[in-house]
């Protein structure tokens, strides 16, 4: 069995905007697992029983397990809480239906992140980041203000570069009725948006909020008996760039290119072949590198690239079509696997890509994973 014979067959995810607007209760993560797991197993139509493959991610195994009803799983994982871990859980999944040790595989994720106010920085930082800490390096988003600092002065990407990302994510998210910002904004409101850590914005982050998304993954053959058509993994790549920060003097753009490199070698597609993308935004400047890095816009021309409406939902190639993970949610990346299935299964209502056939997933980080989805 190749990759090829892998599929997605099943998702689940919360309803993000409900989640974030009722304040008057705090949030579970392991019920909001178990409830996205469920979703999902209802969706391809599955029972606990057929699940012998547990990947957990920001939740543990035993708990979760407990909670859902699965008693003997042949294979069960705890991954660490980080959006790098959506698209390695995807491809830990498919090795372990490729091997036979799972038949059929459920990723399970789940945040509380407003109900226990986390911040993603500004804390204590570990010993390996003392010395960053004290020039005020203490998150990820200010590794990432760097990175996009030395971009402009390099590429000479203006002020307002990154409004078009912003402009088409709440455009997106306005179409998805679960997304947790659904109004519009104009480049000056993008613009009068107050700096976090500059030239980063408030809009440029990430939301934070509650939630859980699910996954269920098996082969191609066992999908064709099951509720949903699957959606096929035709393609997946990864490779680390490992360093003792969050930061890359290139951009991530050697290790993409090398995962793309593998990934569309794999698939017999490239960029141009690509209807849909889903690229991790933990911050907006990610996606100019991500575009840059997988061979979809030219090196230090991305901010001119998604102008024009390129990536608008009706353009040419239409990005993060559910509000990614500044307006729909921050589910560190799997909620845009499930945007994905939806989008191939032409389940996605008013945002719904037209004949879309093909989707890729990006992330770039210091885990750079990528991978295409078919419709079977």
């Amino acid at each position: 069995m190749t990759i090829k014979d892998v599929a997605i067959v099943g998702v689940g995810s919360s309803d993000f905007r409900r989640l974030y607007a009722d304040k008057s209760r705090p949030n579970d993560m392991y019920q909001l697992a178990a409830e996205a797991f469920r979703d999902a197993l209802a969706d391809c139509g599955a029972t606990q029983q057929d699940i012998d493959g547990l990947l957990c991610i920001n939740v543990k195994y035993g708990r979760v397990g407990e909670m859902v009803g699965l008693t003997q799983p042949a294979f069960v994982h705890d991954l660490e809480g980080t959006g790098r871990m959506s698209g390695v859980a995807l491809q830990e999944a498919c090795a372990l239906v490729r091997s036979g040790t799972a038949d059929m595989v459920a990723c399970v994720y789940a945040t509380n992140g407003r109900t226990a106010r986390l911040k993603y920085g500004g804390g204590d930082a570990d010993p390996a980041g003392a010395y960053d800490a004290m020039y005020g390096m203490t998150s990820t988003g200010a590794y990432v203000s760097m990175m996009y600092q030395r971009y402009r002065s390099l590429y000479g990407a203006p002020d307002d570069a990154l409004a078009p990302l912003a402009i088409n994510n709440r455009a997106n998210g306005s179409r998805n009725p679960i997304a947790v910002f659904q109004q519009e904004i104009s480049r000056d409101e993008y613009l009068s948006s107050r700096f976090i850590s500059e030239p980063l914005r408030k809009l440029d982050y990430c939301i934070i909020n509650d939630g859980a998304v699910a996954f269920i993954v098996t082969s191609a053959d066992r999908a064709r008996g099951l509720r949903k058509k699957p959606v096929r993994v035709a393609a997946t790549a990864g490779r680390a760039e490992l360093s003792r920060s969050y930061i890359s003097p290139n951009f991530y753009f050697s290790t993409s290119a090398a995962v793309a490199d593998a990934l569309y070698r794999q698939a017999g597609i490239g960029p141009d072949q690509i209807d849909c993308m889903q690229v991790y935004d933990n911050f907006l400047p990610t996606i100019l590198f991500t575009l840059e890095g997988f061979g979809h816009a030219p090196r230090g021309e991305a901010w001119e690239w998604i102008r024009d409406g390129r990536i608008e939902h009706g353009g040419k190639r239409p990005l993060n079509t559910s509000g990614g993970h500044t307006s729909e949610s921050y589910m560190q990346g799997f909620a845009l696997h499930v945007e994905a299935v939806r989008q191939l299964r032409g389940e996605a209502g008013e945002r719904q890509v037209k004949n879309c056939n093909t989707v890729q997933y990006m992330c770039v980080s210091p885990i750079v994973t990528s991978h295409i989805f078919t419709a079977d």
